[in-house]
């Protein structure tokens, strides 16, 4: 018998109130996603695709329908264990990077390592270990103003990383980077796939999504599509283009 998926959705819909009118955000939604898949949610702002993203990690709740993760229905969760869940399960990575000014690329890395209360020895050395997983080792003490854009987003790659999550969920990961750069982080983002870890991807960019095995297209909260594809490699893409490492 197959393994359960990791994500299984049923009938999500998600509604929200602004005075008298209802936005829906997600209209009866279903979806699931095999542990170890690379997926990407593409579609144009105002599609739903961050909505959905935000109701997968656990960082909103459907209005109506299933969520179940790793089996486990998500609604039925009490705060503290959903929180607990949010916090080991995934790692979130976003388009802004969300790092703190003035705070060194180690500190910003261990911070969800603070929240979940694992000793200080022990936060430094698993924050040195996921800077150095993503090619940042000797630049633990460097702020992110003293790191390039590629650079920064590598640090929240780092910090998405440090709590071992199963999942990875990125929204617009690239978004603020140039071509290269991009590519180079897509690159880094397929190597964690190629771990075993499964990771979705939030894009409204097709050259983006095609580095997934498998693009879902949302347009006014439904999915359009869902298709399975050959992707790219990031790796070999970047051997071709001009330019220096992020």
């Amino acid at each position: 018998m197959a393994a359960d998926p990791i994500i299984r959705l049923a009938g999500v819909t998600k509604i929200y109130k602004t005075g008298e009118v209802e936005v829906h955000a997600l209209a009866q939604v279903d979806l699931t996603v095999e542990k170890g898949e690379m997926v990407a949610i593409m579609g144009p702002s105002g599609s739903g695709k961050s909505t959905l993203m935000n109701v997968l990690g656990c960082l909103d709740q459907p209005t109506q329908g299933s969520y179940l993760f790793e089996g486990r229905e998500v609604a039925t969760l009490p705060k503290r264990a959903l929180a607990e869940l949010r916090l080991s399960a995934f790692g979130f990575v976003f388009q802004g990077f969300q790092l703190i000014a003035r705070t060194s690329a180690l500190d910003n890395v261990a911070l969800p390592l603070v929240y979940a209360d694992v000793p200080v020895h022990e936060r430094r050395q698993r924050a040195m270990e996921a800077l150095a997983q993503v090619g940042l080792a000797g630049r633990e003490d460097h702020t992110p103003a003293q790191l390039s854009g590629g650079q920064q987003q590598r640090v929240a790659i780092a910090r998405a990383l440090v709590n071992r999550p199963r999942m990875i969920l990125a929204d617009e990961p690239t978004g603020a980077l140039d071509t290269r750069t991009s590519v180079e982080v897509l690159g880094l983002i397929q190597s964690l796939h190629k771990s075993g870890i499964t990771v979705v991807m939030v894009t409204h960019e097709p050259d983006i999504a095609a580095y997934a095995g498998r693009n879902i297209v949302v347009r006014d909260g439904r999915i359009l599509s869902d298709e399975r594809q050959v992707a790219h490699d990031a790796a070999a893409d970047l051997s071709a283009l001009p330019g220096k490492a992020a």
